[in-house]
């Protein structure tokens, strides 16, 4: 590859890491060219970018992105890159959804949102709700609270009007 061409694809690669919400590297080896193809399908249909770079582009690329913390002998054998722009668990979730299809994909490792994973650590991150369900559950928690004190309100106001009512009859009847 002319030198040219790899600052090309070193360029275009950070800019693709500072983007990422999410970052799965993989090893792909064994797989057929059809077991690719399935995974780029998956992956492209929850708008995730899948490529096999070279490491030294790769090692290069992610000097001063969120991907900087990954070791150099992580960049060791075949490497396939997972990218999410959007929900960052979708990438995840993805990626390990057809690891357990096909067992010949495996994760190395991973950075969501700037943070370094394990292998187990994303299993157990994939386990989480999407993003807006769990804004959803933070927003129903917070309104909670909010409800009752209305809810109490609004009884303290009606048991107002009954004693009002009730005084305004004994006063009538007097």
């Amino acid at each position: 590859m002319e030198k040219a061409k790899k600052a090309e694809v070193i360029n275009e690669l950070k800019d693709k890491f500072l983007r990422a919400k999410a970052v799965v590297f993989t090893d792909y080896t064994g797989m057929t060219v059809a077991e690719m193809s399935e995974l780029r399908d998956l992956l492209r249909d929850s708008r995730v970018e899948y490529r096999v770079i070279k490491n030294n582009l790769a090692r290069i690329a992610a000097k001063e992105t969120p991907l900087a913390s990954i070791k150099p002998e992580d960049y060791s054998g075949p490497i396939g890159i997972a990218i999410g722009y959007d929900d960052p668990l979708l990438a995840v979730k993805k990626v390990l959804e057809f690891t357990e299809k096909n067992e010949k994909l495996k994760i190395k490792n991973s950075i969501v949102e700037g943070r370094l994973f394990s292998p187990d650590e994303l299993k157990q991150l994939s386990k989480l709700p999407p993003r807006d369900v769990l804004l959803g559950m933070l927003a129903g928690g917070l309104a909670q609270p909010l409800t009752q004190l209305a809810s109490g309100f609004n009884a303290l106001l009606v048991n107002l009007a009954y004693a009002f009512e009730a005084l305004k009859r004994k006063k009538e009847q007097q």
